[in-house]
């Protein structure tokens, strides 16, 4: 008996968490997606799948769906791409390589709304760092980076990428450490290049660690708005409206609570799906150690 119950009061506190904080809330979503909450009363109407047909059609909605697809692509490819760059730059464990990894890795510690704070005195017209540095190779610069809607969503993506990236670092960083040294040697005994070695031994043994680096990517693309919300609340024009700012746009500002956990439940769904291929497609073909 002490057997059976022992691991689940070890594991308690954490189904606790998850039960309050994770399932309880999506249920409560699901729930509230059926009722228009629209009308001040106690008793919010039925109106079944009413709050996902006013979902469909605003456009407003695809916006955001159409913005986070843009921002995902230009923070989940440039972010891992160059998180794995780092990590194979670093690689070897010398003392100056330990400094840069805490260096790069720095970012993460920093939360995103101080960060966002931060990038604002980069991207300021005129003043600004980058700006400044700009001026002196191409002349006075007086760019509204986060004021012009075909170069706001990608100064955000440009925060999103330096904060993660260091962090993504350290994943490969392990994976690489736990490829065997006798593959690579192996491989240049044959006479193969240091390119070859790399593209043909070591990123197809590092593929499980890609996959997990891509979803983890995923869900951060999606879920981080912190730098939304202080920097351009989602303008000029919608251009930075992404889901999660949509959806909490709906919650807060609107009171339209049944019309948010719609749009709340389709996210998670998609997210689960577009995680899941994710991770089917990257892994097709991984190599495990047993």
């Amino acid at each position: 008996m002490r057997k059976y119950w022992l691991p689940w009061l070890i594991l308690s506190p954490s189904l606790l968490f998850l039960a309050l904080f994770t399932y309880f809330p999506l249920l409560r979503s699901v729930y509230d997606s059926l009722f228009d909450t629209r009308i001040a009363s106690n008793d919010a109407p039925f109106v079944g799948l009413g709050n996902f047909a006013r979902l469909l059609d605003d456009p407003v909605f695809w916006q955001s769906l159409f913005n986070n697809f843009i921002y995902l692509l230009l923070t989940v490819i440039p972010g891992v791409t160059l998180a794995l760059l780092l990590a194979v730059a670093l690689w070897e464990n010398h003392r100056i390589n330990r400094w840069l990894r805490t260096a790069f890795f720095f970012p993460m510690i920093i939360p995103m709304v101080s960060a966002a704070a931060l990038w604002l005195f980069i991207f300021m017209p005129g003043l600004g760092m980058l700006d400044h540095y700009l001026a002196q190779l191409f002349g006075p610069m007086n760019n509204n980076w986060l004021g012009r809607s075909n170069s706001a969503l990608l100064a955000l993506a440009l925060i999103g990428v330096w904060k993660f990236a260091g962090y993504y670092m350290l994943f490969f960083l392990a994976g690489l450490q736990g490829i065997p040294a006798s593959t690579r040697e192996a491989a240049v005994m044959e006479g193969a290049t240091s390119t070859q070695v790399f593209f043909k031994v070591t990123l197809p043994l590092l593929r499980p660690t890609i996959s997990f680096v891509v979803t983890t990517a995923l869900i951060y693309s999606i879920t981080q708005i912190d730098h939304v919300a202080v920097m351009t609340r989602g303008g000029p024009d919608n251009a930075t409206t992404v889901l999660l700012y949509y959806i909490q746009n709906l919650a807060w500002d609107t009171h339209d609570l049944g019309k948010a956990s719609a749009a709340t439940f389709l996210t998670l769904v998609g997210l689960f799906v577009f995680s899941l291929v994710n991770l089917k497609l990257l892994e097709r073909g991984a190599h495990y150690e047993r």
